[in-house]
């Protein structure tokens, strides 16, 4: 767990994701990257020097029309000492039985992005904390350049000036095998998802090729990765000592 944190602080400073009095919100989906991501937020408050509040909020998209049972996660945050909150949606319902949509993941991102930013507004957050990691910053910057012809990623920090809320990804800098380990060695607990297109995305995809390339070309991904740090692409940078800026969307 220390490795791990050791990451999010150095993410978190380098690039300015958290100021005091902040209250962030913690999107906890149940999967590892979204629980190792709400345990390091919890425990980085004992010594980060730097005073802010965690609440976990979890969407149930209710798939089959059945709520998911998250005790787990209620429990972890129990320990943690942070607030936690379950809300139901018809995400489920709406993307697989009303639309039957035969590519669901973009409808469901969407719909999902908008159910957690209402969600953190209506408990006061002008944060969110976001899982994402430095696997999950390659895999987007390659699946940009395949699918659209573009050079670009999602930002560490993203203002959202229509919702006055700011997206922090304070694990970008930690690869998905440390988060992988850190919760297995931590036991911590995760709640499989039961989405029907769980395992079958164009991610999953890009996840496995960039795995086999990295396999043939020893020391791919991280190259990938400083290139999108050498380019500053969008808001990613190599230097200590960066502007303390953030992209915006509207």
């Amino acid at each position: 767990m220390q490795k791990l944190m050791g990451l999010m602080r150095k993410a978190i400073q380098k690039y300015n994701m958290i100021q005091p009095g902040d209250r962030i919100a913690v999107g906890v989906s149940g999967g590892k990257d979204s629980v190792a991501l709400l345990a390091g937020l919890a425990k980085l408050r004992e010594y980060i020097g730097i005073p802010y509040q965690v609440v976990a909020i979890t969407l149930d998209y209710c798939f089959d029309g059945i709520e998911t049972d998250f005790t787990a996660i209620q429990e972890l945050c129990q320990q943690l000492d942070v607030e936690y909150q379950v809300v139901p949606t018809e995400i489920g319902k709406i993307i697989f039985e009303i639309r039957q949509e035969t590519n669901p993941c973009s409808l469901c991102a969407r719909m999902r992005r908008g159910c957690l930013h209402d969600a953190a507004k209506r408990h006061s957050c002008n944060k969110i904390a976001l899982g994402h990691h430095y696997d999950d910053a390659v895999e987007t910057f390659i699946m940009n350049l395949f699918n659209e012809g573009r050079i670009g990623c999602f930002s560490p920090v993203t203002y959202l000036s229509r919702k006055d809320l700011t997206l922090i990804r304070p694990m970008v800098m930690a690869e998905e095998s440390l988060i992988t380990n850190t919760v297995r060695r931590n036991n911590l607990p995760v709640v499989k998802s039961k989405c029907p297109a769980d395992g079958v995305t164009q991610r999953q995809w890009t996840k496995e090729w960039l795995r086999q390339m990295d396999k043939e070309h020893p020391g791919l991904k991280k190259r990938l990765y400083g290139a999108m740090e050498r380019g500053e692409v969008d808001g990613f940078s190599d230097r200590e000592d960066r502007p303390k800026q953030q992209k915006e969307e509207k």
